[in-house]
């Protein structure tokens, strides 16, 4: 395993503390440096037990996959209600016999929403990384977390994203006493200027405000086509940018029905085939979807995936929120915010698009249409976004103030 600069950082750096933050932006490559730890701690002869916790199911298997690309010596147990073909249970009895009859080291990778069944079995847990620890502050997740992060020997916390709480008696990463002190940032200009990841560049595009809802798809549809045939569009700071060949592109939807409405009210499905592109589809109530045909989840990611790695395919992605965090996708150069968001949720989804890929890829297109306060507001946000964390280095941290 070789690791980059400030991936080697990191890892030193957990040698010397036994709780903390690692705050690294998105494509800094969080996942190498929790299993280049990993990999150090299963070189002791006595056993010892790793948990890693995702905020989703699929990333809890995604990270599986790329633990054991590198760990060979670990038995894998997975607490959650996805499918997998590692032993599975939610049950703390069964957790705790597996536990006891499995000799060596273990990795359980489980989600925030089932870590509690953990934190019931009581058993010993030598290290834990929390990855996309944001999502820990939440009501429901944050017992277990702090139960784990006082009663494991080790415990790390990773997020591009930290968020922090002003409000009396709700948690945020500011609290020392759970999260611990911030013992590795990597500022995202260090990448850039390594050449690990791209910076974004944003495009603002002007739309006319209509009420008609069938116009109103057609309007949507009109500037996602548009978008996708000159993306040389003019920005309101960086004069023309774009490429000439946009290939892949991840569209950020309001809601599930705006979707629905742009691929069973207008022609943007034909329009997108006729100029070669396919389409994909997934949201909560409409399943995956690729070119018009429903698939399985597992069919989903890996033809996203494949066709990612692809140069020579084009494709467009339409999303609500599934897509925003934490999930690898290879190779996509632009994303469309029809939604607002956050700032977790817009740095996350700027992530997506300025991993490297195709060698003539020199950015990561962000383009947000505007005709309504919605827009306007995503605008100014994903301005800010990029400003603190591009310019000046620094993560995007959210607050609760109340």
């Amino acid at each position: 395993m070789i690791l980059r600069p400030h991936q080697q950082r990191a890892v030193d750096i957990m040698q010397l503390h036994l709780k903390g933050q690692c705050i690294m932006p998105t494509g800094a490559g969080k996942t190498i440096t929790m299993i280049r730890d990993a990999m150090i701690q299963f070189e002791s002869d006595i056993a010892k037990t790793i948990v890693i916790v995702a905020p989703r199911i699929l990333l809890a298997e995604q990270l599986c996959s790329e633990f054991l690309e590198f760990i060979i010596n670990a038995n894998v147990m997975h607490i959650h209600s996805g499918e997998t073909t590692h032993f599975s249970s939610t049950k703390p009895q069964e957790i705790v016999d597996w536990w006891v009859n499995t000799p060596g080291h273990k990795l359980i990778f489980t989600t925030y929403n089932s870590l509690e069944r953990l934190q019931q079995t009581r058993l010993p847990v030598d290290t834990i990384y929390f990855d996309e620890a944001h999502n820990s502050v939440k009501r429901n997740f944050f017992p277990a977390t702090e139960y784990f992060s006082q009663e494991t020997s080790r415990c790390y916390f990773y997020t591009a994203t930290p968020k922090h709480s002003l409000a009396v008696g709700k948690p945020g990463m500011n609290d020392v006493d759970v999260y611990g002190q911030v013992i590795c940032n990597v500022p995202a200009p260090e990448l850039v200027a390594g050449g690990y990841i791209l910076p974004p560049k944003v495009v603002v595009k002007q739309l006319d405000m209509v009420k008609d809802k069938q116009v109103v798809y057609e309007r949507d549809a009109g500037f996602l086509l548009e978008t996708i045939d000159n993306p040389k569009i003019v920005t309101i700071t960086d004069g023309i940018i774009g490429s000439d060949n946009l290939k892949k592109i991840l569209i950020c939807a309001r809601a599930t029905k705006q979707i629905i409405g742009l691929i069973s009210e207008t022609d943007f499905c034909s329009q997108l085939q006729e100029r070669g592109y396919s389409w994909m589809v997934i949201t909560s109530k409409t399943g995956p979807i690729i070119d018009g045909q429903k698939v399985n989840r597992e069919q989903f990611f890996d033809t996203l995936n494949a066709w990612g790695k692809d140069s020579t395919k084009k494709f467009v992605v339409l999303h609500h929120s599934i897509l925003s965090e934490g999930i690898n996708v290879n190779g996509l150069e632009a994303v469309l915010f029809l939604r607002n968001m956050d700032y977790i949720g817009i740095s996350q989804t700027i992530g997506r698009v300025i991993r490297l890929g195709d060698p003539q890829k020199t950015f990561g297109l962000v383009c947000i249409p505007v005709y309504d306060n919605v827009g306007i507001s995503t605008s100014r946000k994903v301005q800010a976004v990029v400003d603190v964390v591009f310019n000046q280095g620094e993560p995007a941290i959210s607050v609760i103030k109340r």
